[in-house]
């Protein structure tokens, strides 16, 4: 099996990137995916969460936003969630691994370079930056202030560009998926 690691900063076009594999029959982890699914309910973050935190958890699920309060005000609190949302992330990933018997995979996880995650190739998924800064705002979901907030804390592009065994340009949609077929095809 071959692994392979999908990573991009915020609104590179990761997401639709990794739903382009996907529709060429390569099963996807999605890293956000299975932190949804641990904050939920019955999800396996909750009861350590509540513990650590009982503030954040609202009606048997883990509140997103009462959390990010938790960890803004308090500088020693994100490494306290790290320490209890990392393992049960992995446990997740390990057992999609195990779960299935493609040649080829996917792991969409936007931290791939920072968390030092071994996949067997890498793959940066870019834009121009003001493609990038257009997407995000378009979204409607955050503001100026909030978009430059969170590239300040994440990997610059260049330097994901200059680690990832293969880059794919998101300008058009047309172009990305190309370039998804030629490195399955490379690798098939």
């Amino acid at each position: 099996m071959i692994v392979l690691g999908l990573t991009g900063s915020i609104g590179m076009g990761k997401t639709t990137t990794a739903r382009m594999f996907a529709e060429r029959g390569v099963p996807v982890w999605d890293a956000d995916a299975a932190v949804h699914r641990l904050y939920g309910p019955g999800g396996a973050a909750v009861a350590p969460l509540r513990a650590a935190f009982p503030e954040v958890v609202r009606d048997g699920t883990v509140d997103r936003s009462a959390l990010r309060e938790v960890i803004t005000a308090d500088p020693t609190a994100l490494k306290r969630v790290e320490a209890i949302v990392h393992p049960l992330v992995a446990a997740d990933r390990a057992a999609f691994l195990a779960e299935t018997d493609a040649p080829i995979v996917l792991l969409d996880v936007p931290l791939l370079f920072e968390t030092g995650l071994a996949v067997d190739r890498s793959i940066t998924v870019t834009a121009p930056p003001e493609v990038q800064r257009a997407r995000v705002l378009e979204r409607g979901t955050m503001t100026e202030a909030a978009f430059e907030a969170i590239l300040a804390k994440q990997m610059p592009d260049a330097e994901k560009r200059a680690r990832a065994d293969y880059v794919i340009e998101t300008t058009t949609l047309e172009a990305a998926a190309a370039q998804v077929d030629a490195i399955l095809e490379e690798l098939r």
